[in-house]
């Protein structure tokens, strides 16, 4: 059975450094993670949405359905959040990644029931202080990200390279932008343990989205993605008209009452349960314009295993080793 041992791996317990990310309505079922952590990687429940009844299903079908790892993703400033975390003490998930938030605020009982706790982040400082509080990783999210990028839109392969030499004692996981195997091989390259593939799984048979939300991820080209609601929840989504009507209010400088409340008249679950992909927010990620097929998880798991080996081979071969009287100089010098 093929696996890519990385420190993530092993802090996981999975065998390879694929972990799907949670993206809210596409992932706040067990159907899709289910499927990524019977193929080898992490599964993630998108908590933020849901309400505790169906997240409470949800975490028992997990349980049920698989006896590898698997994860909850939870937004910190979602509403009732503190309830949400009684009801996954209560049901002790493998592990955790929490977001949006200070890790102080939960990490001590999770810890203490043997959760592995991740938290996102998107600039130095704030892996200094999750690492600080004593976090088991970190996720970096890059500009390129789906969903909420960071402000600063620092990209995801200088984020990573920041975060590997701020905390090199605190395993990192890199997302945004990336969608194959060969982008797997560069973030390992980079120092990252593991890559969260988030727009890749959007167009999967599990996702539990719209078909026209999967259709208008497979749509866009690199280029057709773009970041709105600035000082209000910064996006990034597949243009249409909502993004157009919101470019214009930012590019006119409009007042930010008027911006907010187009960017609030717009919705996500428009546009992933309904379907209203002109007028909803199409949230993805610029690796959109990698994607070319609505393929099952385990393909896609699959398929990314196989372009990292043949990105392997492309690489050039390792270095000789220099000879030993060279290496004797090079320390006396």
């Amino acid at each position: 059975m093929t696996s890519i041992p990385t420190p993530v791996t092993r802090l996981l317990g999975i065998r390879l450094p694929v972990i799907q990310a949670g993206m809210s309505w596409a992932s706040s079922s067990s159907a899709l993670p289910l499927a990524v952590s019977r193929a080898g990687g992490l599964g993630v429940v998108a908590a933020g949405p849901m309400r505790l009844p169906d997240l409470a299903r949800v975490l028992d079908e997990m349980a049920a359905g698989t006896d590898r790892p698997w994860a909850v993703n939870l937004p910190l400033h979602r509403q009732g959040a503190d309830e949400v975390i009684d009801l996954l003490l209560s049901r002790r998930p493998p592990v955790l990644i929490a977001s949006q938030g200070g890790p102080r605020r939960y990490l001590e009982r999770f810890r203490d029931l043997g959760t592995v706790c991740l938290h996102v982040v998107a600039g130095v400082e704030h892996a200094r202080k999750a690492a600080d509080a004593g976090v088991d990783g970190l996720v970096a999210v890059g500009a390129e990200a789906g969903g909420h990028p960071p402000p600063a839109m620092v990209a995801t392969q200088v984020l990573v390279r920041a975060l590997v030499q701020a905390v090199p004692q605190t395993p990192v996981i890199a997302s945004g932008g990336i969608a194959d195997g060969a982008g797997l091989a560069a973030m390992l390259a980079l120092g990252a343990g593991a890559v969260q593939f988030g727009t890749r799984f959007l167009a999967t048979e599990e996702a539990t989205v719209h078909p026209d939300y999967k259709s208008a991820v497979l749509a866009a080209g690199v280029e057709d993605t773009c970041t709105v609601g600035h000082g209000l929840g910064l996006i990034r989504a597949v243009g249409n008209d909502f993004t157009t009507r919101m470019r214009r209010l930012e590019e006119s400088a409009a007042e930010l009452d008027v911006r907010r409340k187009e960017f609030q008249a717009a919705t996500l679950k428009d546009a992933a349960l309904h379907g209203r992909v002109r007028e909803g927010k199409v949230e993805a990620g610029q690796s959109a314009g990698l994607i070319d097929a609505v393929l099952s998880a385990t393909e896609v798991v699959e398929r990314i295993v196989t372009e990292y080996r043949i990105a392997l081979t492309r690489l050039p071969l390792p270095l000789p080793a220099e000879p030993r009287s060279a290496l004797a100089e090079g320390a006396g010098a």
